[in-house]
């Protein structure tokens, strides 16, 4: 089974892309999915972040105020590493047992791994597919999706990986930055879905 590695920064589209993805047959295992499983009441990591930052993060209901607690480690690279040291050896275990239950048969998986540089986790994949876009594009859609300021969007951007270090680490690109329809968006991810299908059939990355 060859192992699709989908990456790109805050806002970038990777969401669109996957869902495309989808759309087309491929199984997708999406980390930012794991990552708010892995929090949820009840769940070993949300105790463990209440012990490391507090309860204060923690709703009436006794889930996680996850944007409390971004606005905490984003400003606080020491804090971002200690919650990534939590949370990230329980998404990569999850992300493991969800590839073990795929069929074998199965051609190519997309993993969705928008930290897949930062993590280090480049050897979790066969290949790197990137969606990219100017930081410009990016603080745009950020501010529009989630009703921050640009400043807040300006300091996620600039924690994550640069788009320089994405794009030399990147086997496959798509840039998403506005110019494309969704018809064409469609068409370049059909073009990769046949590619990968063809490469899994002859064993080849």
């Amino acid at each position: 089974m060859l192992r699709i590695g989908l990456t790109g920064g805050i806002g970038s589209g990777k969401s669109t892309v996957s869902a495309i993805f989808q759309q087309l047959g491929a199984p997708v295992i999406d980390t930012d999915r794991i990552a708010r499983e892995v929090v949820a009441p009840g769940e070993p990591a949300l105790a463990e972040i209440g012990r490391s930052f507090g309860s204060g993060l923690l709703r009436p209901d006794g889930s996680l105020d996850r944007a409390a607690l971004r606005r905490r480690v984003f400003r606080d690279p020491s804090r971002r590493r200690r919650l990534e040291a939590i949370t990230h050896p329980a998404i990569d275990a999850r992300m493991r047992q969800r590839l073990a239950e795929l069929p074998e048969q199965t051609p190519y998986v997309l993993l969705v791994i928008p930290l897949l540089l930062e993590a280090g986790w480049q050897d979790r994949v066969d290949r790197i597919l990137l969606v990219d876009c100017p930081e410009a594009v990016q603080v745009q859609r950020v501010v529009a999706r989630d009703g921050i300021d640009p400043q807040e969007a300006w300091r996620m951007i600039r924690s994550q990986a640069s788009r320089d270090a994405r794009r030399q680490a990147a086997d496959d690109v798509i840039e998403n930055d506005g110019r494309l329809d969704q018809t064409e968006l469609t068409a370049q991810v059909r073009g990769l879905d046949r590619r990968y299908r063809e490469a899994a059939g002859s064993g080849t990355v």
